[in-house]
Formats: structure tokens, C-alpha cells, sequence
């Protein structure tokens, strides 16, 4: 099962110079959730912008053109098909990032697990590619508001895509 995981504001933003729009500890918590014990797949830019390198308890693998590249704690593929051919048919697979790597996911992915923020970043230098609603179905939305550790409401959204 392929999915693709991330959040996005009012405009499909999803980060600036390589770091995220918003600090949100629920997405953050559900992102670990959904990820753990499953295969991340990621840009060589997501990967850098980690910030204690590969995430513990998942297989980590990225993508990179150069095949020099070396990312400790996770397997470099030079292309998404060559990663993709890398996992066995019942390998739970999360694409994280970044938009490159999303466009070319999108056509292969079963799910779309999006936290849409409720808000505009202010600064935002690379989006997530439409949604097609012809091409995606929402399974399922639990809204939330701002709190104290919440700047913004924001909702956890599923889509499935149709058949």
C-alpha cells in the first residue's frame, strides 16, 4: 500500500527554506503514529531538514540523483521506481516529502493522509500538487481547533482514491 503524508495550509504550502509551515504537536504525534514500523520514503532534502537524521523504528529510504550520496541510517535510491521495486508487495509504504517526490507519487498512491491547515503561511517556497477530486475520494475528516499548543484549527484528512 502506497500512501503519502503531509501537511499543507489554505494553499497546498507545505514547507520554507526545507523546514515546516506550522509546529503542530497532534501532527506531529499522528505522523509518528501512521509512520512507525512502516517504510518512509524521501527526498534528499526532506532527509536533511531531519533533525537527528534517519527516524527511529521505520526503514528509511531516499531518493537522490547522485549516487554518491550517503545518508546514514537509510538506504539511497537514485530514482521512486527503483525505491518502490525495493519493498515487498505487503510493505506498508509512506511517502513524506518533499514536492518532487509527492508529484511523482501521486498517480501511485492509494491513500492521501493530510493534516489541511487552517490557515496561510506566511512564507512558503514549495507547495503539494492538487488534489484531484475526480481522482480522490475524503474517507474521512476530525477537525481541530487552535489551543494552546495549536496556533491554528487544522483537520486530519484521508482520501482514498476512487476506482
Amino acid at each position: 500500500m502506497l500512501h503519502i503524508i503531509a501537511a499543507l495550509d489554505r494553499r497546498n504550502g507545505i514547507g520554507y527554506q526545507n523546514k515546516l509551515l506550522f509546529w503542530l504537536p497532534n501532527d506531529l504525534k499522528r505522523f509518528k503514529t501512521l509512520t512507525t514500523g512502516h517504510t518512509i520514503i524521501m527526498g534528499r532534502k526532506t532527509f536533511e531538514s531531519l533533525p537527528k537524521g534517519a527516524l527511529p523504528n521505520r526503514r528509511n529510504v531516499v531518493l537522490s540523483a547522485n549516487a554518491e550520496t550517503v545518508c546514514p541510517g537509510a538506504e539511497v535510491f537514485r530514482t521512486l521506481e527503483d525505491a518502490l521495486a525495493s519493498c515487498s508487495p505487503d510493505e506498508e509504504v509512506y511517502i513524506i516529502g518533499g514536492a518532487s517526490v509527492y508529484r511523482q507519487a501521486l498517480p501511485l498512491a492509494d491513500t492521501l493522509c493530510l493534516t489541511e491547515v487552517d490557515a496561510e503561511a506566511p512564507q512558503v517556497d514549495v507547495y503539494f500538487p492538487e488534489i484531484d477530486p475526480t481522482v480522490w475520494h475524503e474517507k474521512s475528516r476530525e477537525s481541530h481547533p487552535a489551543d494552546e499548543k495549536h496556533p491554528c484549527s487544522y483537520s486530519f484528512v484521508d482520501y482514498v482514491k476512487r476506482k
